[in-house]
């Protein structure tokens, strides 16, 4: 995958992911899976406390450091809907794929170390981002 499709599927979730969970909120949710907006919510808290603060220790720590991090769900204004969680959502990726874009080759070269899956570049982090993304979206369809 180039650089350019990675940014492509990142930049193309929220659709996808709003497809998926609009049709996921028209079925029952099974016992023990998370509805609809707890994904999002998931998804929500991931953006925020795992990428932008990855992408942001690659811009301002040298060689940082991350533990394993599979953030609950957001649990911030719990009266919004799924339209709305979904519309923060991409207003979060988007600010992603805005700062991945001010980076500089060099930006994209600078690396950290994940304590259980080694080093990672911006390329690296952002292909588990999709992995991520990939993961809940089969839930959501599955």
């Amino acid at each position: 995958m180039t650089r350019a499709e990675l940014l492509a599927g990142l930049a193309g979730f929220p659709d996808r992911l709003s497809g998926a969970a609009r049709g996921a909120a028209a079925r029952p949710t099974l016992d023990g899976e998370w509805t609809p907006e707890l994904v999002v919510r998931h998804l929500l808290a991931v953006e925020v406390d795992v990428h932008h603060a990855r992408l942001r220790d690659l811009e301002t720590v040298d060689d940082p450091r991350w533990s394993w991090a599979e953030p609950a769900p957001w649990t911030g204004e719990p009266s919004l809907d799924l339209d709305a969680l979904l519309d923060r959502f991409a207003a979060l990726r988007a600010a992603t794929l805005a700062t991945v874009a001010a980076l500089d080759d060099d930006g994209w070269a600078r690396t950290g170390t994940h304590e259980r899956l080694g080093v990672w570049d911006v390329e690296g982090l952002l292909r588990n981002a999709v992995d991520h993304d990939q993961e809940h979206l089969g839930g959501l369809t599955g």
